[in-house]
């Protein structure tokens, strides 16, 4: 082999050798990147399960909260539905009383709300034309008796079936001097379930059942809601 085709060798030889750790150099780097996008994407994919975890986690308070806030409602509408039923069940046995009770009943209800003695009874058809008298009569009677509750015990004191006209007369007798115990039932009549309301000029006092519960309820549901359910 001549000079030439030494120096060829050579050169072919160490181009070769070149070569081959370029492409080990560039195998290497390859191998390095492959790693590197490996290493990232298992990070990505890691967190984005982390993500995903969160989102269920948030996803299920989220649900969590929602049914305790339906539970919350329900519960409220079911003690709201307990109270009007205690109230409505209130309404039915008043409007249930027997004809004498419910005269009575009346009767208390307008002297309590009386203020002169000498209002109109207002009642419902119903009522008006099943105890209106009766309930006149026994509210004038008892606001008699209120203004001359002495006088009448005194004049009662005779005895007998005399002493009770005496001390009939006396309190009416009194009742009429003070101006008191001159209820009279009004011609016209409101439409309410039970109850009255009296009038005295242009001045009206709502004493019908379910103005009365209602405003009971108000003044009370704290009670009945602490008594129906502690």
């Amino acid at each position: 082999m001549n000079g030439i085709e030494k120096i060829t060798a050579r050169i072919e030889t160490d181009a070769k050798a070149e070569v081959a750790e370029i492409l080990r150099e560039a195998e290497e780097k390859a191998a390095a990147i492959r790693e590197q996008y490996k290493a990232q994407a298992q990070a990505e994919a890691k967190a984005a399960a982390a993500a995903g975890r969160e989102a269920a986690q948030r996803q299920a308070e989220r649900l969590e909260s929602a049914a305790q806030m339906e539970a919350k409602k329900r519960l409220l509408a079911a003690k709201q539905a307990c109270l009007n039923k205690a109230f409505d069940k209130a309404q039915e046995k008043l409007l249930a009383l027997d004809e004498g009770e419910y005269a009575q009943l009346l009767a208390k209800t307008a002297v309590k709300a009386s203020k002169t003695g000498r209002e109109e009874i207002i009642l419902n058809a119903k009522d008006r034309e099943r105890v209106g008298p009766q309930v006149v009569a026994w509210a004038n009677t008892l606001l008699a008796e209120a203004a001359a509750p002495k006088a009448a015990e005194k004049a009662g004191k005779v005895g007998g079936k005399a002493g009770a006209v005496l001390s009939a007369v006396v309190t009416g007798a009194n009742a009429l001097l003070q101006g008191t115990a001159q209820l009279t039932l009004a011609q016209d009549t409101r439409e309410m379930a039970g109850g009255l309301m009296l009038r005295d000029g242009n001045v009206e006092v709502n004493c019908a059942f379910e103005t009365q519960l209602r405003v009971l309820r108000e003044e009370m549901a704290a009670q009945v809601a602490e008594i129906l359910f502690s």
